[in-house]
């Protein structure tokens, strides 16, 4: 539970919301129930409700996009209707209106606020003393919203650079070895309802080591950007491509067999050969190779990849070896395009 809180925000400011409400609106159910204001406990009390409500479904169902939206319409006009019943005025209206832009796009949450206000300002403008209290209101909401939003705006920015480096390689710009172990259990997942098969493919450079040691790892790195861009054009946009780690990559093809994952590999090794290059020197790689097998973990499955590449490194280099099998001979490599079969 505590993780799920620390990695999904939207999930903890809905908990929170919920906390919170608990907290602060059922006293003013008891009080206002105790007092003979029925109407405004009965608003209360469905208002705890859908909010009680949401928080359960966001929780089971994880769809907290769908639940914030709902949320933030309750919230805003929720703190209106009490308002409009109760002897608190729209006090509890300043607040909603900053949970909003934490539970939608800023957008929206302009959209839900402002339609709150001037419902507000609607309901109670013969309530109130003169114009000026009902531009102070006005003022101050706006104020609130203003505020709300810059501090909603920061902090997204912030955490979008925070998961992008999460999740990304800096140097390569293709996802880490983070975002790959979550890759491989949606793709187990998948597998399991589906019965869609799944490849992997560990690309590792050879001599990569001595390229930085005579030329520098600024050239290093370059090559490690030009095979990116090569195995990125041969791929197809729902094959993913890992940085495993220094010269090592990690491919995971989706809806393939045995054949596809062959053309694939062959295809990238001739591409690698061909047109891969340090300085005046040509740079190849070494393939392992490994089909997702039936209820197989994915470590399993990622080991089977690894020591598929480690045969692969033992066999001369610029091999491809498939998990369980011989290497593939030089010679045996494919020309042409790769026709992923399904």
């Amino acid at each position: 539970m505590l993780n799920r809180l620390k990695t999904d925000f939207q999930l903890s400011i809905i908990t929170l919301l919920g906390t919170v409400a608990f907290l602060g609106i059922t006293p003013f159910v008891v009080l206002r129930i105790a007092q003979g204001n029925v109407v405004a406990g009965i608003v209360d009390v469905l208002i705890l409700a859908c909010i009680g409500g949401g928080m359960l479904y966001a929780w089971v169902t994880g769809d907290t996009r769908r639940v914030g939206f709902v949320m933030a319409w309750v919230v805003c006009f929720g703190a209106v209707a009490a308002g409009a019943v109760g002897q608190a005025d729209f006090f509890w209206l300043y607040p909603c209106l900053m949970v909003a832009f934490f539970l939608v796009s800023s957008r929206v949450a302009v959209l839900v606020s402002l339609s709150a206000i001037v419902t507000a300002m609607v309901i109670r403008s013969d309530g109130l003393q003169s114009a000026e209290h009902l531009w102070s209101f006005f003022s101050t909401t706006i104020m609130t919203c203003i505020c709300a939003f810059v501090f909603a705006f920061r902090n997204e920015q912030h955490r979008k650079s925070l998961e992008l480096l999460a999740t990304v390689d800096p140097l390569t710009g293709v996802k880490n070895r983070r975002s790959m172990d979550e890759g491989l259990a949606i793709a187990l997942a998948d597998a399991k309802r589906t019965s869609r098969s799944y490849g992997l493919i560990m690309i590792d450079l050879d001599h990569f080591k001595k390229i930085n040691d005579k030329h520098g790892h600024s050239v290093g790195d370059e090559v490690l950007l030009d095979l990116v861009a090569l195995v990125q054009k041969r791929i197809r946009s729902t094959d993913q491509l890992y940085r495993y780690g220094g010269e090592e990559f990690v491919l995971l093809l989706s809806d393939v067999n045995a054949r596809g994952v062959e053309m694939m590999v062959n295809d990238l090794q001739r591409i690698i050969r061909q047109q891969l290059m340090c300085r005046e020197t040509r740079v190849t790689a070494s393939f392992g190779v490994a089909l997702l097998r039936h209820n197989e973990s994915a470590a399993d499955w990622l080991q089977r990849a690894d020591a598929a590449l480690y045969l692969a490194k033992e066999a001369g280099r610029d091999q491809v070896v498939f998990s369980d099998n011989e290497p593939v001979p030089l010679a045996a490599a494919l020309v042409g395009s790769p026709e992923l079969a399904t």
